[in-house]
């Protein structure tokens, strides 16, 4: 487990959050620009020092204030990406990613030199200077020497935010290869729905400092009391297996945004809309639109949002408990 608890202050600004959340998988800190996300990041990093703080990594304490423990960074099992990817502009590729894993004892080595270079596919880029590297293959160097260095823990500080979407959709299925291969948990912070529903196990939501929300990332996505439901990308992500189409057995991931939902009292056959299936209104909420309104579904046991104008919530007579059909369009699922 990773539990912290910080508190710190800037004029204008302050940071007051705790943390329990699974050391496995990829945990999402997700929120709006200036929520804190990077702070936090900061100071599990070592690179903050809030006066009052605790920090716990799989039973390790990295700090405690109540009694004089902070480990500085170096002391800390973890790798950072940032933004920008820093490497270091006086060494080649392969020079890069030697720097961490040269200081990492055989013994303690996780990731081994020909999986994280199979992984990131940059063999071809080893004896290149980073001068000479485009934007997506700078920041696949940067997460390869991170992940090299064997780490307790991989922070990932909003890694595509300076690639462009050509760049980011580059990258995005070496992130996905490393979240299924590698037993490294990862803190990834973003503003960007898509790359969180893409990637993340685990969702943190902060506002001004303050976590409003954590939770698993279907559970908390399904919320309707959350600043997600509000948004013009609010849906749900479902974990899924393939039966045709792709690799029998393969799980899968859909999102599907509330958008792309509508709703019917009956099932109709004279419609190109293929996914149909019955489900229960549970939950009705407000949007930010005053003539719409967020409908939370319980498909057998799946939660579905739907966003609908309050004039056909009147004529389907939508209550709670009611029966409805739900209809999404192939086109718009999202794997």
């Amino acid at each position: 487990m990773i539990r912290a608890k910080f508190e710190l202050s800037f004029p204008g600004f302050s940071l007051q959050a705790a943390l329990d959340i699974p050391a496995r998988g990829v945990t999402a800190l997700f929120g709006p620009s200036g929520s804190g996300k990077t702070m936090l990041l900061r100071c599990i990093a070592g690179l903050e020092h809030p006066v009052d703080g605790y920090l716990e990594v799989n039973g390790e304490t990295w700090q405690d204030e109540s009694k004089s423990i902070f480990l500085p960074t170096h002391q800390r099992s973890l790798g950072y990406v940032f933004q920008e990817a820093s490497l270091f502009p006086h060494m080649s590729v392969r020079r890069n990613l030697e720097y961490g894993y040269a200081r990492t004892p055989a013994a303690e080595r996780k990731v081994a030199w020909n999986h994280a270079v199979d992984l990131l596919e940059i063999g071809p880029l080893l004896q290149r200077a980073t001068d000479r590297l485009s934007g997506g293959e700078r920041q696949r160097i940067a997460i390869a020497r991170a992940v090299l260095a064997s780490p307790g823990l991989l922070l990932m500080d909003e890694p595509l935010a300076a690639l462009d979407n050509l760049r980011k959709r580059e990258i995005l299925p070496f992130l996905e290869r490393l979240h299924q291969e590698l037993a490294i948990p990862v803190l990834y912070v973003s503003h960007q729905i898509d790359e969180v529903t893409r990637l993340a196990d685990q969702l943190v939501l902060l506002d001004a400092g303050r976590i409003i929300a954590s939770g698993p990332l279907a559970e908390t996505l399904a919320r309707l009391d959350l600043p997600t439901a509000q948004d013009e990308d609010a849906g749900v992500v479902i974990e899924a297996r393939a039966h045709s189409a792709l690799a029998l057995g393969q799980d899968v991931r859909l999102r599907i945004q509330a958008r792309d939902v509508s709703l019917a009292l009956a099932e109709h056959q004279d419609t190109s809309i293929l996914n149909r299936f019955p489900a229960t209104v549970m939950e009705f909420a407000g949007t930010n639109n005053p003539a719409n309104v967020m409908v939370r579904l319980d498909a057998a046991g799946t939660p579905l949002l739907a966003r609908l104008t309050r004039r056909s919530q009147h004529q389907l007579d939508l209550a709670v408990g009611r029966r409805v059909w739900v209809q999404v369009k192939t086109v718009a699922l999202m794997e």
